[in-house]
């Protein structure tokens, strides 16, 4: 499941960029794969906001500049696209329409039967079953000119986008690769970040809604330096407001919980687990507050498990660029 908007090919760098960073890394050509560099970049704020691109030119210029840095020139890439323009939808099409006609038939649906909140989009669809009458699929939707804008940012600079994936795939592909994943179970994904935050609800390993909600930033709260190609960031503000966000955070990812037990599921599954990840400085203290707050196991992904036998030194604000990095390797 991914954007088709491109097609595959070998020795590919992995690009995530959000509102405040650009991050990537490069797998070993070996097996099983292995990380083999990364590097970030610290952004300022007003350049991306809520993923779409304010100031193409300062963007450009900072990316150029990690090109020649991180010795990356004229490669092939994977991105992921923004949350913040990411729809997941359940939508159900008539039982004969043929598998090499799908496609076009929700090309001709959309903007008439199946409503998205942006025009021109690009889509891909993962199917989930027939009664016989209907066929159920997930839609995976983006506006296009946003996803073009980016791809041709990277074309511009003489990169190659081949390939371009949504983060809570990402993240429970890599979830996954370190064999925790089960079938039978109800995992609720959340990345907690910087500037953002996104939710989402696995049912047997497929991704059934998602929720993006933005975090309030003043860059003079925040003491942000840049160490050996890596960024620290401390909290030097009124921890009070911290405090306030993530009380508003907790309480939408209730508010989901809910929509998936008595709405999705009509209280017949639950959720079996939380899988916390993301960049937030503070990120440990989440964790803690959500082991207290829950009642189901909240978990973390760490590497100090085993990726089928090599162990890995990744910082762990790159473990979703690891996950798309393991798009097409499995």
């Amino acid at each position: 499941m991914a954007f088709s908007l491109f097609s595959s090919k070998n020795r590919i760098i992995n690009f995530v960029i959000n509102d405040h960073s650009i991050r990537f890394i490069e797998l070993k050509q070996s097996n099983p794969p292995a990380a083999q560099r990364w590097s970030e970049r610290f952004l300022l704020p007003g350049i991306i906001v809520d993923g779409k691109i304010v100031d193409f030119e300062a963007l450009s210029n900072i990316l150029e500049e990690c090109i020649e840095e991180w010795k990356i020139k004229r490669r092939s890439i994977r991105f992921i696209v923004p949350d913040s323009l990411v729809i997941i939808r359940k939508v159900s099409i008539p039982a004969d329409i043929q598998e090499d006609e799908i496609k076009g038939y929700l090309y001709l649906e959309l903007g008439s039967s199946i409503h998205l909140p942006f025009e021109e989009p690009v889509f891909d669809y993962y199917q989930l079953g027939s009664n016989g009458k209907t066929k159920d699929l997930l839609l995976f939707a983006a506006p296009e000119p946003v996803v073009m804008e980016y791809a041709e940012l990277f074309s511009s600079l003489k990169l190659n986008p081949i390939a371009a994936d949504i983060s809570p795939l990402s993240l429970y592909r890599l979830y996954e690769q370190l064999e925790r994943a089960s079938d039978s179970e109800v995992v609720f994904t959340v990345q907690f970040d910087l500037t953002g935050v996104n939710l989402c609800i696995f049912e047997d390993t497929v991704p059934l809604v998602m929720r993006h909600f933005s975090l309030p930033f003043n860059i003079e709260d925040w003491e942000i330096r840049q160490d050996f190609g890596m960024i620290d960031c401390k909290y030097k503000g009124d921890s009070e407001e911290l405090v306030i966000q993530f009380e508003e955070i907790f309480k939408e990812i209730n508010k989901l919980h809910d929509f998936y037990r008595y709405t999705l599921s009509n209280e017949k599954r639950d959720i079996t687990k939380y899988l916390l990840d993301g960049d937030h400085p503070m990120v440990s203290a989440i964790h803690a507050e959500m082991i207290d707050r829950m009642e189901v196991p909240v978990e973390r992904i760490t590497l100090e498990t085993e990726i089928k036998g090599k162990t890995e030194n990744l910082p762990s604000n790159l473990l979703l660029s690891l996950g798309l990095a393991l798009k097409e390797v499995q």
